[in-house]
């Protein structure tokens, strides 16, 4: 009895030592996210709280360009799985649940966050666990990571070009309004730069929590600058309130114009398009644009989802870097982090995207990509008034502009 006890003491130890070893490895090591026929990533989004407006739609494009893919035969002989967690909207719980699919769930890589306030919570743990994240979203740039694809526009794709546009049409005086967190802030410095830089004027700056759904007070102190134009960088649930709020006051586009950075189709949609209709937006891909691969993207997006769903820029970037990701992994022939970072960095990483076509820029790992600026319709679409000729590569520090070169514009934190 003894002999027996001493035996099955000692299967113990060692199973428990081999899990301990197995759990212990890189997060990201074939042997975690690859078993059998699949290979197993991670989607991280906001299906709760203030951003859900927004994030769901980001989560459905990803999920659409997964199961298109399985459909066609996977990557690498692999059909992908997928591991979901819910960000919540707060930081904290997008750092969490990060740590979890990269060092817990093993998954090869993740597709997550909008706000740069969660990227940036999240982006030391997938620099500590030698991850990868594909991030989908327009921000404020100053930011380059080994661990990060930024599969959305930097600043000089959509924040640079807009103000450009809007000087040329002939706005003089800006009125700055965004949500209290990194992006908004970051932006405004940017755009304050370039304005004053232009010898124009900005003569209001406002922000909001993000929870925020009273802004009488920032309706007042934008009636008494009496703005040509109002740069609007608020997010989520915010944009909700404000421009219901101006509505009520019977304030339109032909009142106060505004370009906003964060208002695509879904948001028209949650507003109301008889509200924003003729209102400036600024960003990459509409459902509008006029490509093949955008016509079957939307039929495709609308088929799964719904025909009353609407796509929009973050969605199709987020569907683009599903489709990246596959063509980096085939690239290296491996699903290995290192090994498809290293496919990255040569600069040949491209995907005819419904957009045109996106290719990762193997340097700073952001994409070359088209500028559009669009109006909003009756129609709740929005269609392009304005675009570059060619893709615009990535300037994520924005060195290649004089103004903002001498000013230093530096992130928060």
């Amino acid at each position: 009895m003894k002999r027996s006890f001493r035996k099955i003491l000692a299967f113990l130890t060692a199973a428990i030592m081999l899990a301990t070893f197995v759990t212990g490895c890189n997060g990201n090591s074939e042997s975690g996210s690859t078993e059998g026929d699949t290979v197993t990533v991670g989607i991280l989004h906001s299906l709760t709280g203030s951003m859900a407006i927004s994030e769901q739609s980001v989560r459905d494009a990803e999920v659409l360009a997964i199961d298109e893919i399985n459909a066609a035969g996977g990557v690498l002989g692999k059909q992908i799985a997928y591991i979901e967690e819910d960000g919540a909207s707060t930081p904290d719980t997008f750092a969490t649940k990060a740590e979890k699919l990269v060092g817990q769930d093993k998954v090869a890589t993740v597709f997550g966050c909008w706000t740069s306030s969660s990227r940036k919570a999240v982006k030391s743990i997938f620099e500590d666990y030698g991850a990868l994240l594909w991030y989908p979203v327009q921000y404020e740039g100053m930011e380059q990571s080994p661990n990060i694809v930024y599969t959305g526009a930097a600043p000089n794709q959509q924040i640079v070009p807009a103000i450009e546009y809007l000087i040329e049409q002939g706005y003089e005086t800006f009125f700055l309004l965004g949500s209290d967190y990194v992006f908004p802030r970051t932006a405004n410095m940017i755009i304050s730069a370039q304005v004053d830089a232009a010898g124009l004027e900005i003569v209001g700056e406002e922000y909001a929590s993000m929870d925020q759904t009273d802004f009488a007070a920032i309706i007042a102190k934008i009636e008494a600058a009496n703005p040509d134009v109002i740069v609007n960088t608020l997010n989520g649930t915010g944009n909700v309130s404000f421009f219901k709020q101006m509505s009520e006051k019977n304030y339109d586009a032909s009142s106060y114009m505004t370009m906003s950075f964060s208002i695509a189709e879904e948001e028209v949609a949650a507003i109301g398009s008889d509200i924003l209709q003729g209102h400036l937006v600024s960003w990459n891909y509409y459902q509008t644009t006029e490509t093949p691969e955008n016509s079957e993207f939307v039929a495709a997006y609308k088929e799964k989802f719904g025909e009353n769903r609407v796509t929009s820029d973050p969605a199709e970037a987020a569907y683009d870097a599903v489709y990246l990701w596959k063509a980096a992994v085939e690239k290296a022939g491996s699903f290995d982090v290192e090994d498809v970072l290293a496919a990255i960095k040569t600069g040949e990483i491209s995907f005819q995207a419904p957009e045109g076509n996106v290719v990762i820029n193997g340097e700073n790992q952001h994409l070359a990509k088209p500028v559009r600026i669009g109006k909003v319709g009756a129609d709740g679409l929005i269609t392009e008034v304005w675009a570059t000729d060619s893709p615009v590569d990535p300037d994520p520090y924005l060195t290649t502009y004089d103004w903002a070169v001498a000013v230093n514009i530096q992130p928060l934190e």
